[in-house]
């Protein structure tokens, strides 16, 4: 039994796994993108530390057995020492150690990845049978990416592996907060989304809503996504060429919305696709609704753990 915990910029949820199933959830409101903004960056952290780990400890008192926490965090996590490296969510954090402090605080072993990189391995162990590959992209505020190869997360040398929400498919296009111009994510997330809707209609509204229009036949909310999964085309048929997996996922809060998006995305990646390819992959809209993050995270203590020993 072991604790996967999905840190974002406004919640907190943690989850008891036994055998890559998800037998308990909590979530708790954390506003630590706020928390990093009101505060300085000592002081946000040690309340980042305190938040996370008395909601540890409330379900360490139904859960005792539990062998170790597994986090995904959104940021970029040092592979060889486990600390944050940066976070862009959460400004001002830069190396800290989330592992080492949080484990101090709770009395147990702690694992700490990327969020995304969590999310695909959650998605790679519900998978039956195991594929030998796998690409996960998950649409939210932004795009994350995570690999699977040969039933090992891929982390890259420097722990920044797959940031494809970061690939240019618009040159000089908008605005990033990575600080390029013309990213996927400023196309094909729910903010993305959001910024074509408006530009079409001087409308700035939640992705939800645009979906809703876009069901209901509203043109401009068919196009914004019709822009997205272009988008998110382009760059997944360049990372397909390059490290040549057999599956694909797609997941996140705006998959949802896969339905309006599919269309547009088979069209590009079709075009963009190298022919010998073509036939070769698989895309699909993850089905394991918001439970890969938490199993994935725990997943990835346990075989972790179990290798260091």
């Amino acid at each position: 039994m072991f604790l996967g915990v999905d840190i974002g910029g406004t919640n907190l949820r943690v989850g008891v796994v036994q055998h890559n199933a998800l037998i308990h959830e909590q979530r708790a409101l954390a506003d630590f993108s706020g928390l990093c903004a009101r505060h300085s960056p000592e002081e946000a952290w040690r309340q980042i530390i305190a938040t996370t780990a008395a909601t540890l400890r409330e379900c360490l008192t139904q859960f005792p057995q539990a062998k170790a926490v597994g986090i995904g965090f959104p940021g970029f996590i040092d592979p060889v020492h486990g600390t944050v490296a940066q976070s862009p969510n959460l400004p001002g954090l830069r190396n800290v150690d989330l592992a080492g402090d949080l484990s101090a605080a709770i009395g147990l072993p702690v694992v700490v990845e990327n969020d995304a990189l969590a999310a695909a391995y959650g998605e790679y162990v519900l998978c039956d049978p195991k594929p030998h590959s796998l690409l996960y992209a998950g649409l939210g505020t932004g795009v994350g990416g995570g690999m699977i190869y040969a039933g090992r997360a891929f982390t890259g040398e420097h722990g920044v592996a797959m940031e494809i929400g970061h690939l240019i498919v618009v040159p000089d296009g908008r605005l990033c907060g990575c600080g390029n111009r013309g990213c996927m994510e400023q196309y094909a997330s729910a903010s993305g989304v959001a910024l074509s809707y408006q530009a079409a209609t001087g409308q700035r509204v939640e992705v939800d809503v645009i979906a809703q229009a876009a069901r209901a036949g509203g043109q401009a909310a068919i196009d914004a996504f019709a822009v997205a999964g272009t988008a998110l085309a382009q760059a997944l048929a360049h990372v397909v060429k390059t490290v040549d997996v057999g599956l694909i996922v797609i997941g996140g809060g705006v998959s949802q919305s896969w339905d309006l998006m599919a269309s547009a995305f088979f069209a590009r990646m079709d075009r963009d696709m190298i022919p010998v390819l073509k036939d070769m992959l698989n895309v699909q809209c993850s089905t394991s609704g918001d439970r890969a993050g938490i199993i994935g995270a725990a997943a990835l203590a346990e075989m972790i753990l179990t290798v260091s020993a």
